[in-house]
């Protein structure tokens, strides 16, 4: 039984006994007057202690719970132990609650979570960075009065949130992927995703595939036409034509070749992050051969000279830095003119190993320098396809010297020349007997 009735009950029964005694001897008048002040007697007992629970309640707190006595201290008993239930929970949920929200704090994407009016209630550092959506500044106000942009504001009007919204955001430049999740009766969670990288590789490779078929469209055009001259029976052409016609045939079939063979080297150096094949690489001997192919190809057009300061070797590839350094000779040959000069060297500067090449050409107007690596970026699109180049050479330098931890640095003014050096760490160099001596 529950110890209120029981001890309800007890009290009752005791009243009765009281009274049927004082009314045995005192008479049935005492005895109910006994009975109704023994019953007083325990309703002020109550209404003491419903007074201090009265009182306790205006401000509960565990710790200032009133005692009581009877009862009353079993009552409070059970009140307090399931405060402390109660207040043991609340700390589960509260720690529950800062761990879910350090975990979102953490995350990369932005958080904001929406109420059943799309007004935010809490949102993380992220979304603060990528949309402007504070939490403590922000909670409670719409989130189209952060987010305005017209596209987001259709987005979440609509209730088919199936696909992201892609959205650029108005305080950076970045491309924002954003989503809204419904969840419970009547929230939303907005997430907003960096995807400005993604995006860029899309155009790039977007590009990629434009560049590459219209560098192929030109010569295969090309051959096309001249093998219908050639197979046309009505047409009759003299041996030198007919010669000129093949000749011409063949460069547009070398231009296809150097170019399906720099996609190649390309796809090759993308494939891995580092070479295979590392090995000590003497510069002296490969600037000689720098130098030989230098000549064949400048077919005595232009004044070419090396200089190796250094006995030191290089430690990587020989097979990749030789086409890197050669793409760097070829490209300085094919963009002086006749009677320029072409300087190849190799020394070492601040404890790093420099590998450049200078020449007295054209030059470079320095908007342009910080595109020469991209894949097809030519300043000159004529003069490259004039000069053979398949727009590719600098691209694959740039591959090449970042399996190496090296960097590519151009000085170039134009009008006068342009430098273009393959800086090396410390590390990637390998000091020879012949230099330590010299040292």
């Amino acid at each position: 039984m529950n110890p209120v009735w029981s001890n309800t009950i007890g009290v009752a029964i005791a009243s009765a006994a009281i009274g049927l005694v004082v009314g045995a001897f005192a008479g049935p008048t005492w005895g109910w007057g006994a009975v109704a002040g023994v019953l007083a007697l325990r309703l002020l007992y109550h209404a003491a202690h419903l007074a201090g629970l009265s009182h306790w309640l205006q401000a509960p707190q565990r710790a200032t719970l009133p005692s009581g006595h009877g009862v009353w201290e079993e009552v409070l008993a059970e009140l307090h132990h399931t405060l402390k239930s109660l207040e043991t929970e609340r700390d589960q949920l509260g720690r529950a609650l800062l761990r879910f929200r350090a975990a979102a704090q953490a995350l990369p994407d932005g958080v904001i979570i929406l109420d059943r009016d799309n007004h935010i209630e809490w949102a993380n550092a992220t979304a603060r960075r990528q949309l402007g959506v504070d939490a403590r500044r922000d909670a409670g106000s719409p989130v189209v009065n952060l987010v305005r942009h017209p596209d987001f504001v259709a987005y979440l009007r609509r209730s088919d949130y199936g696909a992201p919204l892609i959205l650029r955001s108005t305080r950076t430049d970045a491309v924002l992927s954003v989503r809204i999740i419904e969840f419970g009766a009547d929230r939303k969670l907005l997430s907003s995703r960096d995807v400005t990288s993604d995006e860029r590789l899309d155009t790039m490779r977007r590009d990629f595939v434009a560049n590459v078929s219209h560098e192929l469209k030109t010569p295969v055009t090309v051959l096309s036409g001249f093998v219908e001259t050639l197979t046309d029976e009505h047409l009759e052409l003299t041996p030198v034509q007919r010669k000129r016609f093949l000749g011409l045939m063949a460069e547009q079939g070398q231009r296809m070749r150097r170019l399906i063979e720099d996609l190649l080297t390309l796809s090759a150096l993308e494939s891995s992050l580092t070479p295979s094949d590392e090995q000590e690489i003497a510069m002296r001997p490969l600037c000689d051969r720098l130098l030989e192919e230098a000549q064949a190809l400048s077919g005595g057009r232009h004044q070419i000279d090396v200089d190796v300061a250094s006995e030191a070797a290089l430690y990587g590839s020989e097979s990749e830095l030789t086409s890197a350094f050669s793409n760097l000779v070829s490209n300085a040959i094919r963009y002086s003119p006749d009677g320029g000069s072409v300087h190849i060297a190799w020394r070492i500067e601040d404890g790093r190993g420099l590998f450049s090449v200078s020449d007295a050409g054209i030059g470079i107007d320095p908007r342009h320098v910080p595109r020469l690596t991209e894949r097809f970026y030519r300043v000159d699109r004529g003069r490259s396809r004039e000069t053979g180049g398949t727009g590719l050479g600098l691209a694959i330098v740039k591959h090449v010297l970042t399996r190496h931890d090296a960097t590519l640095e151009v000085e170039s003014e134009p009008g006068r020349g342009s430098t273009f050096s393959a800086v090396f760490p410390e590390q990637r160099l390998v000091q020879r007997k012949a230099a330590r001596a010299a040292a």
